[in-house]
């Protein structure tokens, strides 16, 4: 299975925080699962380290690629396909980089590792 994770999974992932559900830390161990952090993670996780909202050990620039090569997580460029098909979602979720994840999810048959309920309202797969 291709899994695409959600920012905060990612961010729980690494800190081993309990906010991860059983089910979620399973999926992202499994052998035979292919994991991606899109660059819309990597984005907002730069926001919001830069307005403060977000600390980390070290600047986003090393920080994310780091971890996500550490744990063997591919990266996800966003590319315009997915960028566009955003617009065709019903406006559910108001969080442009939320967003963003679901149409990647769509247009490359992914399912988002995700804890939140308004993901899950959008016909992309989910688990948590």
């Amino acid at each position: 299975m291709k899994v695409l994770l959600d920012t905060c999974t990612f961010l729980w992932v690494l800190s081993g925080a309990p906010q991860l559900s059983a089910r979620a830390a399973d999926t992202f161990r499994h052998a035979d699962h292919e994991i991606f952090l899109s660059a819309a993670s990597a984005w907002e996780i730069a926001v919001k380290h830069s307005s403060g909202g977000l600390m980390l050990p070290e600047r986003p620039e090393r920080f994310v690629p780091a971890m996500r090569e550490a744990r063997g997580i591919v990266s996800l460029a966003l590319d315009e396909e997915s960028a566009l098909h955003a617009s065709r979602l019903a406006f559910l979720h108001r969080d442009p980089f939320d967003r963003l994840l679901v149409a990647q999810a769509i247009v490359h048959g992914m399912t988002i590792l995700t804890p939140d309920p308004m993901i899950s309202s959008y016909p992309a797969r989910t688990l948590w």
